[in-house]
């Protein structure tokens, strides 16, 4: 049964036409402002970036660049340091045409790993000796080991950093220079999981971290839902995903960075058409107990 009575309804379609316009109007209007909406990364004050007591998501809109104490026609943003916990440093380093850098601080490691661009590194231990690193390239320093990193065109290049924890274990062993691509670096086993796995440094005791490099097709997801007393940094070289860290579950993409405390559940699953690749840091090697930092 109708409400209105049919003589009413004329009336009431020109009131509508008068208020809210003819229906081409409106639909200009909508198409008007969805034209005109932003990304979230354009928005005032919008940052995805997150820091908690166990681990922190620095987002590209929200990395600041600074110069690089001793480096020249470079700059940095730090992803992780010890102010938030952590036993390393991890940042991001651009140069920029003749550009050198400084050395780390006595007893520090450094591992540089080229995101884009290439640089040179030159070695003066025993005698100077050029590495050209390019995309996907990596060089690890052991701690005292004279270098400098030399570009002539603009470069990026992850770089990780941290005292060396020796083992008297091992009869007082250092760490070896290497230099390699991530191309070159075998595929390990993962019993049960299914993501592609290579890791940087050898799997020996006398290095006292690793990094990982991890491959996951669209929809493939770590299986073990990860606790344990390792700290992590993460950088997200391609691709995108969620990551569970906590009690929290982070959209991520390319150019994301993650620190993860001892003891934070973690996960992963990848999301997207295209390959996720993440660079990921791991302390290995060494009994908590003599753990000097603490944890």
């Amino acid at each position: 049964m109708s409400l209105v009575p049919p003589l009413l309804v004329p009336l009431l379609l020109v009131q509508l036409r008068l208020v809210f316009g003819s229906a081409g109007t409106c639909q200009a209007h909508i198409r008007d402002d969805i034209s005109s909406f932003q990304s979230p990364a354009d928005l005032p004050g919008f940052t995805r970036s997150v820091y908690q007591r166990d681990h922190a998501l620095i987002t590209p809109e929200s990395q600041v660049f600074s110069a690089l104490p001793g480096w020249t026609n470079a700059q940095a943003a730090y992803l992780v340091t010890p102010a938030i916990g952590s036993h390393f440093t991890m940042y991001i380093a651009r140069m920029e045409a003749s550009s050198s850098s400084a050395p780390p601080l006595p007893g520090v490691e450094r591992l540089v790993f080229v995101l884009a661009g290439s640089v040179l590194l030159t070695t003066h231990n025993v005698m100077n000796d050029d590495n050209e690193l390019s995309v996907n390239s990596y060089a690890y320093l052991p701690p005292h080991f004279n270098h400098t990193l030399y570009s002539t065109a603009p470069v990026t290049f992850l770089v990780l950093e941290r005292r060396y924890f020796a083992s008297q274990a091992l009869d007082n062993q250092r760490p070896q220079f290497l230099v390699g691509n991530v191309d070159d670096r075998p595929l390990l086993e993962t019993p049960g999981e299914v993501f592609d796995l290579r890791k940087l440094l050898p799997s020996d005791a006398i290095y006292d971290f690793n990094v990982h490099i991890m491959d996951f097709q669209p929809g493939e997801y770590l299986n073990v839902k990860e606790v344990h007393y390792f700290q992590h940094g993460l950088f997200l070289l391609e691709g995108r995903g969620i990551y569970r860290l906590s009690n929290q579950w982070y959209p991520v993409q390319a150019g994301d960075a993650i620190w993860m405390a001892p003891f934070v559940p973690q996960w992963y699953g990848a999301l997207g058409r295209t390959r996720s690749r993440y660079f990921l840091y791991k302390d290995i090697n060494r009994d908590p107990l003599l753990h000097p930092y603490g944890y």
